[in-house]
């Protein structure tokens, strides 16, 4: 049998199992705890803090997504503290990420009743479409880093590390290997990174083709060039061109 432990989440008490994240806790009593770059069905690492909360006798917020329950533990998932720091992490990226495809984000901006104004001066994230493959597109420029198609690409799902970080500060990017086109890497293009982006950063091709004004068979010409040039690759895999 499990251990079980008791603790108190904005005055309510709720008793889990050992191990329980503030997150799910924090579920069970009704409150809510917005959060980006979580996903139920992969690996969780605290990466946006958007779902901070304050624990009682600890000098941080606590990242509610990784943070274990603990026994007497009291946890204040909406204090002033917690809202300015939710608050100021939406500023910051409103300010640099195009979020525009971010419908779940959005409602986060509005919730939190952000200033757009705040950080109009800082830096921008600016990408040129990446349209290397007949599959789908990647739009950095919309990407916030939340690690959800690096780890489905990993072993939360997929097992081809076709992808990971790369770069440092503002220069930090999702990338391939030596930044090779996706048709020289690992990739399967299973799609499960366009399944988990929240952002719009990766879109079915068919479907940006769309948008862009392309017609029906504008795109069927265009999808089977692109399988004529996947042909030739597989046929001489050492060229490139």
């Amino acid at each position: 049998m499990n251990k079980m432990v008791s603790l108190t989440i904005d005055g309510a008490r709720v008793t889990v199992p050992k191990g329980t994240t503030l997150l799910e806790a924090a579920g069970q009593t009704g409150a809510d705890v917005p959060t980006i770059c979580y996903h139920e069905h992969c690996t969780s690492y605290g990466l946006c803090r958007l779902c901070v909360v304050e624990v009682e006798g600890q000098r941080v917020l606590a990242a509610a997504c990784v943070a274990k329950a603990q026994e007497d533990m009291t946890v204040n998932t909406a204090s002033e503290r917690v809202v300015r720091a939710r608050k100021t992490i939406l500023e910051m990226l409103d300010s640099a990420i195009d979020l525009s495809e971010a419908p779940e984000i959005a409602k986060h901006l509005d919730d939190y009743n952000i200033d757009k104004e705040r950080f109009v001066e800082g830096w921008q994230r600016e990408c040129e479409v990446i349209d290397d493959n007949p599959m789908f597109i990647r739009d950095y420029s919309q990407c916030i880093l939340c690690w959800r198609c690096v780890q489905v690409c990993a072993d939360d799902a997929q097992y081809a590390f076709a992808i990971n970080f790369s770069g440092r500060g503002h220069e930090t990017s999702i990338s391939t290997f030596y930044n090779q086109e996706l048709t020289l890497s690992s990739c399967v293009f299973c799609g499960q990174c366009v399944g988990v982006c929240p952002t719009g950063a990766l879109k079915p091709k068919r479907e940006w083709l769309l948008e862009s004004g392309h017609t029906q068979d504008q795109i069927i010409k265009l999808t089977r060039a692109e399988r004529r040039k996947k042909k030739r690759r597989q046929e001489r895999p050492y060229q490139t061109g």
